[in-house]
């Protein structure tokens, strides 16, 4: 009987794993791999990786589906800011064209970081290429998309962002900041400009050249005609209109020697040029009916003292914005 019993019970297993096998749902191998990235979409799981230099600053190393490769983030954490805190309000800061450094010359110095010390705001200092023109490429790389999507999701996973956010930046930096606010309304509250391309399509021949001299094609930026309706979607003076309800900084000197500048100094035309500019979009913003706090401030060339003085200046403006 023990013989029996035994042969009993191994044919009840044996029938018990073959029903399991084949009632057990099956997984089909090809989804089983990860799903294609979509670059238009936000990367919320996207390989990252952090380093922490100092108690308030967090270096990101991003694989980005948008741009088709690693990119640096710089986060300064805000007074009191834990894992699991917020939500925190949020200030981009992008930086000028033909930088080597990936925060663009933001970090160079303790300038930002001493700033914003105070600031109860993560802040943002991302990668931006030297030349991206902060724009989503016709054909290649997406920098509207990793900033605004794929890098917004792992603020908000990550450092607890919140919905209030403003944005700031220098020269390309300044269009960046003008662009992304008009293109994605709701998105921004502030958003100021130093010494920025505020008339892209005054400067067209400048902007493909030094796209071209970077080693990049400048057919695949925003086309070859500044005529385009790409080239107006790309130009802060156009957009104006789409800029209602957020608070507006515009800052910019003549282009001659300033007080911030080295003795023997000589004269700006970039900067002369950019002043014009400004005052093109002030404005066609005026005309608008929004509210834009000007800076005009007379001597001063296109270098790093005159905008870290901007940041200062505006930081206030910004602030309040984001927690008011």
């Amino acid at each position: 009987m023990t013989r029996r019993w035994l042969w009993a019970v191994a044919l009840v297993a044996v029938a018990a794993i073959v029903v399991a096998v084949i009632w057990w749902p099956q997984s089909d191998p090809a989804s089983s791999d990860p799903a294609p990235s979509d670059p238009a979409q936000p990367s919320t799981d996207a390989a990252m990786q952090v380093a922490s230099p100092d108690p308030r600053t967090r270096v990101l190393t991003v694989q980005s589906a948008a741009l088709g490769r690693q990119a640096k983030v710089t986060v300064l954490l805000p007074p009191g800011w834990a894992p699991g805190s917020g939500p925190w309000p949020v200030l981009y800061l992008l930086h000028g064209c033909c930088q080597s450094s990936t925060s663009g010359g933001w970090l160079e110095d303790d300038t930002t970081a001493r700033v914003t010390a105070t600031a109860r705001a993560l802040i943002v200092i991302p990668e931006g290429g030297p030349t991206s023109w902060y724009s989503d490429w016709l054909d290649g790389p997406k920098w509207e998309t990793f900033h605004l999507k794929e890098l917004l999701a792992i603020l908000e996973r990550d450092f607890g962002a919140g919905d209030r956010r403003a944005i700031a930046g220098l020269s390309m930096g300044g269009l960046g900041a003008m662009g992304y606010a008009a293109r994605n309304p709701g998105m921004f509250l502030a958003a100021a400009s130093y010494s920025g391309v505020l008339d892209s399509q005054a400067q067209s021949d400048a902007i493909l050249d030094i796209t071209r001299n970077y080693g990049e094609d400048p057919a695949k930026l925003w086309g070859l005609d500044p005529s385009t309706s790409v080239w107006d979607d790309h130009n802060p003076a156009n957009l104006t209109d789409r800029l209602k309800g957020i608070r507006l900084y515009v800052s910019c000197g003549d282009g001659t020697p300033g007080p911030l500048d080295p003795d023997g100094a000589g004269d700006d035309s970039g900067e002369s040029f950019l002043l014009s500019e400004a005052k093109t979009f002030v404005k066609r913003a005026e005309q608008s009916g929004l509210d834009v706090t000007t800076d005009f401030y007379g001597p001063g060339t296109h270098t790093w003292p005159y905008w870290s003085r901007a940041l200062e200046r505006s930081l206030p403006m910004l602030m309040e914005a984001l927690t008011a």
